[in-house]
């Protein structure tokens, strides 16, 4: 078995998910107070966390969650047993939305769909909640499906995986901010294939050097001090940003 990729700043195992449907998956956070010597001594988590993952790699449908190394959002899901390349076409749920801002969602959902068509991982569709076919389901997105319903919205929607989540925050000012959350399920068999949980803030450092470098490589020209404020700034850009860093993930 491969080893997923971490950062320096090694994770050690929260909590051992057993899902009857979806295998198991193992939750990995960063512990509090680690040193440099002692029980919070990186190495030890390192060592933890590729014994855990040896142990469970052979679990079929096992889900690992861990951080990725670089600058990309800090957390994401991925299912080994999985090829995300091998989905031939999934549709992405109209986002729902847990903010005071009717139209962020709308909004995220159309930036995450151009992101993931411009990914070319597999074939991207898009359907409103308010559309007569998503409708007539009567499904919860965030609730499990059943494998009648599975069949049901793979026959309806014509796809073979379905992308649903949630802006679970967003704030304009006094800066920018936003949170999603999302998952990819396979319709064959209800496995969760891919997901994705994290807030970003642009009154961190790292996000707003994160946004410049993004469009100073969208722009490729010369961007002036005041152009990288507009970009801190501006909802539209910000999202387009936060839906690049979601695609990325794929």
């Amino acid at each position: 078995m491969t080893l997923l990729p971490t950062t320096k700043r090694f994770v050690i195992p929260a909590k051992l998910v057993l899902d009857p449907d979806r295998g198991a998956g193992i939750h990995f956070v960063r512990p509090a107070g680690t040193g440099k010597h002692g029980q919070g001594c990186p190495c030890h988590y390192a060592v933890l966390h590729a014994v855990i993952l040896l142990v469970l790699g052979s679990i079929s449908g096992c889900h690992v969650i861990y951080k990725p190394a670089g600058h990309e959002p800090d957390y994401y899901y991925v299912n080994p047993q999985k090829n995300l390349t091998t989905i031939g076409r999934a549709v992405l749920v109209e986002l729902d939305n847990d903010s005071t801002y009717p139209h962020i969602a709308a909004d995220v959902t159309d930036a995450l769909f151009q992101a993931l068509q411009k990914k070319q991982v597999f074939s991207i569709g898009a359907i409103t909640q308010t559309d007569p076919a998503w409708r007539s389901l009567q499904v919860d997105a965030a609730a499990p499906y059943s494998f009648k319903q599975l069949g049901t919205m793979r026959k309806t929607l014509n796809c073979n995986a379905i992308l649903t989540g949630t802006v679970t925050a967003y704030r304009p000012y006094p800066h920018l901010s936003i949170g999603l959350k999302l998952k990819l399920i396979d319709l064959s068999d209800g496995q969760l294939l891919w997901a994705f949980e994290q807030i970003w803030d642009t009154a961190d450092k790292t996000t707003e050097k994160r946004i410049k470098d993004y469009f100073h490589a969208q722009v490729r020209s010369e961007i002036t001090p005041l152009h990288e404020q507009l970009i801190v700034v501006s909802s539209l850009k910000f999202v387009k940003f936060v839906a690049y860093e979601v695609a990325k993930t794929m």
